[in-house]
């Protein structure tokens, strides 16, 4: 049977101080009054029955994701004691689904992101469900077609398309995983066609990645065997609350899409953002006629341009004057106030909030 993992687990400390330690920005109501993962259970609806969406959080933030999707049963929520990396995240979904089916497949997606359209993913997970089924020992990612020569984004080197029987989508061999590139490099990658950013969603079979797991992460195996084992019994969360944390912090694609054989790839032509930053506010949210970007309630803004104005308490006014390249946003404890260039150094800041207020505001 076919199911979908949500990795919904990250706080988003770079759209502090809307997103905290306790509200994630998954839950953010920042998209039109929906939140980013309500956007992603509403992309996966269509493939998926609803009993087969899985949303991996962390334990915190457990029910927060429940109220967000009402739709899901209770126990579709699985809820991570610690922050571990991608490989752990991944290891405990497919451990929990061979437990009850042994030939699941999975796709796995990120709640943080925003593609448009919906039908473009949706299309090529069933390609990429369809191709599993036929290899099964394949392991198959989703490269987004690049639009310009970022250095912030992971890239994939992918072989010429073939086609195959049942797949609309041409597919890739995978060739090799390559990290943030240079801005020269990156303009390389560009010309040749053959490099994707890598979108961090997968498909594969749940046997097929515990088995790669094992291979090339070899400390996962003890851990992830005894969660199997305790899983559904009086002593589930006991076993994961012992042995999750015995999982290394790994991103699953060190600990295996490097390494791996048979490793293929589906183009997405699509509209994709990391939704990591107030900046990508911009590309998702209509500006004004001062290509200010509101997100409020209420707001009067008066010689104001190229700022962007953020709170989700729509009781709470927001007026401003003169601002220019200005980011204003703001929760019931705290407003940051700071050049939009200046954002990637929002985690610096909470390394000096954290120095004198504590935890309290994080």
């Amino acid at each position: 049977m076919n199911y979908a993992v949500i990795m919904a687990g990250g706080a988003g400390k770079r759209l502090w101080p809307l997103s905290r330690k306790k509200r994630p920005k998954q839950v953010l109501e920042l998209l039109n009054g929906q939140t980013l993962l309500q956007r992603c259970f509403e992309r996966l609806a269509p493939v998926f029955d609803t009993r087969n969406i899985i949303v991996l959080t962390n334990a915190r933030y457990a029910d927060m994701v429940r109220e967000n999707l009402p739709e899901l049963p209770f126990n579709n929520v699985i809820a991570e004691p610690a922050v571990r990396d991608t490989a752990g995240a991944i290891g405990l979904a497919a451990t929990v689904l061979t437990r009850f089916d042994p030939e699941a497949q999975m796709a796995v997606v990120t709640a943080d992101q925003v593609i448009e359209p919906p039908e473009v993913l949706q299309q090529a997970l069933k390609d990429a469900l369809a191709f599993v089924s036929s290899n099964p020992d394949s392991l198959i990612t989703f490269g987004i077609q690049p639009t310009f020569a970022s250095t912030q984004l992971g890239y994939i080197k992918c072989a010429a398309a073939k086609t195959y029987r049942d797949c609309v989508n041409a597919i890739h061999a995978v060739e090799a995983f390559v990290e943030k590139p240079d801005e020269k490099t990156a303009k390389e990658y560009l010309k040749t066609g053959q490099y994707f950013w890598n979108s961090g969603m997968f498909v594969w079979k749940a046997k097929t990645i515990l088995a790669n797991l094992e291979k090339f992460l070899p400390e996962a195996a003890e851990p992830l065997r005894r969660i199997g084992a305790g899983w559904d019994s009086p002593n589930q969360e006991k076993t994961l609350q012992d042995w999750f944390v015995r999982l290394p912090k790994i991103s699953i694609d060190f600990a295996v899409m490097e390494k791996a054989d048979r490793v293929y790839a589906i183009k997405l032509d699509c509209r994709w953002l990391d939704m990591g930053s107030f900046a990508a506010l911009a590309d998702v949210i209509s500006s004004d006629e001062d290509n200010n970007v509101v997100v409020a309630g209420t707001s009067e803004l008066l010689d104001c341009k190229d700022s962007i104005v953020v709170t989700e308490d729509k009781g709470h006014l927001i007026a401003a004057i003169g601002l220019e390249n200005i980011v204003v946003a703001h929760s019931p404890d705290a407003t940051l106030i700071c050049r939009i260039d200046q954002t990637d150094r929002l985690k610096a800041l909470l390394e000096l909030i954290k120095q004198h207020a504590g935890e309290k505001f994080l």
